[in-house]
């Protein structure tokens, strides 16, 4: 299948990747040359916009920061909606907002084309290894049309539900996520000034009723477990800058529905201390900076906040 993917971050990146070793055939639209260079050298084919990507595509990807970002590629001048063949479908595996998802349904309708949220979780290693989990909000026939591409790259293909389900199921997710790597950090710190050895404090609660992602996967503390992102200067994962963005959503949706979340406020004001203090582009997890009064915050960097900005940007042009 011809697919368009636009949005060559940390996530999109490794996808594309994987569309390309299950045989597809690949255009990609990243304002980074270099991010677009390394697909180019694993086989597919530049595109000089938006625009172009998705003008003989079969199917368009997008994986962009935030609905601002999916808005300018769906809609400029050489924008997405301005290449794509009628009847294509377009799958926005970004973390927006619903809202925004069912107005860009919308526009992709009236132009002759289906949008379908397809939300992922499973980070940057289960975008390597093709085991993401997809949540696709749609109807079912979408969903079916959608699944052998998806599946290219997860290994959990969800339908949620109509348009815009996926993305309730991804920020109640990572809504989860933002308090439960808070409170690891909050943990493992406080074992830390206890005295206990913070390795043996991981492999307790590892094999404990503690045990979650957070703890057994991404652990926040530096050295608890090598391949997370705190064991490498919290670099190559997941940005605080996006976590901060999700538990918004998340706050935002709360209160449209009427519903309290406690503990997702007091996640945000966390992450968005952890932002002010410059540390908006290092990975969530170094939240834990602010329990071990670290102040080394420094800037860091990610990927994809900053490939989809570009992606965003240029389209804008």
């Amino acid at each position: 299948m011809k697919i368009g993917f636009i949005g060559l971050g940390n996530m999109g990146a490794p996808m594309a990747h994987n569309l390309l070793k299950a045989g597809h055939a690949v255009n990609v639209f990243d304002l980074s040359a270099q991010a677009v260079q390394a697909l180019v050298e694993a086989g597919a084919k530049a595109a000089a916009s938006p625009k172009a990507a998705a003008s003989d595509a079969e199917c368009v990807i997008t994986m962009l920061p935030a609905a601002a970002h999916v808005r300018s590629v769906l809609t400029a001048e050489d924008g997405v909606l301005a290449g794509i063949a009628k009847g294509v479908t377009i799958v926005d595996s970004s973390t927006i907002d619903p809202a925004s998802v069912k107005a860009f349904a919308e526009l992709a309708q009236q132009h002759g084309n289906t949008f379908v949220d397809a939300p992922v979780s499973g980070g940057t290693g289960g975008a390597a290894a093709g085991t993401l989990t997809f949540m696709v909000g749609g109807s079912a026939s979408a969903y079916e049309q959608v699944k052998p591409v998806l599946s290219a790259m997860g290994k959990n293909i969800v339908h949620c539900g109509d348009t815009g389900t996926g993305q309730v199921a991804k920020i109640c997710n990572n809504l989860v996520l933002g308090i439960t790597m808070a409170g690891v950090a909050e943990a493992m710190s406080l074992g830390e000034a206890l005295g206990i050895d913070v390795k043996v404090l991981g492999g307790i609660i590892n094999t404990s009723t503690g045990r979650c992602w957070s703890s057994d996967t991404y652990n926040p503390m530096p050295g608890v477990i090598d391949s997370a992102p705190s064991s490498r200067g919290y670099t190559g994962g997941f940005g605080t800058d996006l976590m901060l963005k999700d538990l918004g959503l998340a706050t935002d949706a709360a209160k449209f529905a009427r519903q309290p979340v406690y503990l997702g406020a007091l996640a945000q004001q966390l992450y968005q201390t952890m932002s002010a203090k410059g540390a908006g582009r290092l990975d969530f997890s170094a939240v834990i900076k602010l329990y071990r009064n670290d102040s080394e915050n420094g800037s860091g960097d990610n990927n994809d906040n900053n490939s989809g900005n570009r992606a965003a940007n240029g389209a804008a042009r």
